[in-house]
């Protein structure tokens, strides 16, 4: 079902905006690389109009906080099938960059800045060159699609291949021109096929186990003695951090990572995901909001209002917890960015096998969701 937007003006009656057209694609680019969040206030542009090998050439290129890429192609108009595929072969071309490459293309694209150092300001944590790159997501910029693509590009996300349609329409209003957007398919479902393609070589895949990794970040904003009293976990403070929350059922097995210093927890969860302005914990005292009890509930509290900021939790009931001093953590242990993951590389099935032996989780206890 093609996705159309309209806008009215509040009045009575109200006015229906008439719709309106850019005047190029260089226009719509230019006001994204002025304004990213045009796109998502989660990606860092780092290249634009890049040549690739096969002779084509890549509107914008964006790094995402795990150090997946993020690949935007951008159509003014009506957007035929043959796009997909060009934007299939660009990703292709994409895929291979290793580290070397990708700093070269954000050098023409921010001459005399370092990308480690951006990086790092940007997001606040250390860019990891094992993490660089790791996966990508294809973005298609359009105003529309005709239903074949519609049906292209649906067909190719339910099979777990990380691409979206972001539309966008244009339309007048006292001599001005509006820019309005929505997404084809919740940007949560793409992000978290790219999670799912996370591997640490060429080839290095495998089933995925059932159990997701969960990371459990930003110590200055979420307190992991909370989350162990009152039995959760949580992410927030912007829609990538927090929307792949969703991907947990009851039942679900998570094992907890802290980043920069190791795993922590295993614990099942209870219930599917909640705003902080819902969430309630038991105290001494009775049910309350957590935002009211939480070490960090006061910053919860001044983003609750807002969607894409507010912090998520999922209640969970622990197997097994250890304090953040005592993190487990050594040479060969999966780690990423996202808050939640579906890892399908060897190395999460060694992470798994090592915490099950580490934090004594018998086989009993390991199948007792299925």
């Amino acid at each position: 079902m093609p996705i159309q937007h309209a806008i009215w003006q509040v009045g009575q009656p109200a006015t229906q905006l008439k719709q309106s057209k850019l005047s190029s694609e260089a226009l719509l680019e230019e006001m994204i690389v002025q304004d990213p969040r045009i796109l998502s206030p989660a990606w860092m542009l780092i290249g634009q109009q890049e040549t690739t090998s096969h002779g084509g050439r890549i509107d914008l290129l964006a790094i995402a906080p795990d150090g997946s890429l993020v690949l935007v192609e951008l159509k003014r108009d009506r957007t035929p099938r043959e796009i997909v595929a060009q934007a299939l072969d660009y990703a292709s071309w994409v895929a291979e960059l290793g580290a070397d490459r990708i700093s070269q293309i954000y050098a023409r694209f921010k001459p005399g800045h370092s990308l480690e150092q951006d990086f790092q300001q940007r997001f606040g944590t250390a860019l990891d060159e094992d993490s660089l790159n790791h996966a990508h997501q294809i973005i298609i910029v359009a105003a529309e699609l005709d239903p074949s693509t519609e049906r292209i590009v649906q067909y190719l996300n339910d099979r777990d291949i990380a691409i979206n349609v972001l539309f966008f329409q244009v339309f007048e209003h006292s001599g001005q021109q509006l820019l309005s957007r929505a997404w084809l398919i919740d940007p949560s479902e793409t992000q978290a096929n790219a999670a799912v393609t996370i591997a640490t070589g060429k080839g290095a895949k495998e089933p995925w186990n059932g159990e997701f990794y969960v990371s459990f970040g930003d110590q200055t904003s979420r307190s992991w003695d909370d989350a162990v009293r009152y039995g959760f976990i949580s992410g927030g403070g912007g829609s990538w951090y927090s929307k792949t929350l969703k991907l947990l059922s009851s039942g679900d097995r998570v094992w907890v990572n802290i980043p920069g210093r190791g795993y922590v927890g295993v614990g099942e969860v209870l219930e599917a995901v909640q705003p902080a302005s819902d969430f309630h914990v038991h105290t001494d005292n009775g049910e309350r909001l957590a935002m009211d009890v939480l070490k960090h509930g006061e910053l919860y509290k001044a983003d609750a209002a807002d969607p894409e900021l507010s912090e998520y939790f999922v209640r969970v009931k622990w197997l097994h917890t250890i304090p953040a001093a005592l993190a487990f953590n050594e040479l060969g242990l999966f780690g990423n960015q996202n808050t939640v993951c579906q890892p399908t590389t060897p190395k999460w099935r060694h992470t798994v096998e090592r915490l099950r032996a580490v934090f004594k989780i018998g086989e009993a206890e390991a199948s007792s969701r299925d």
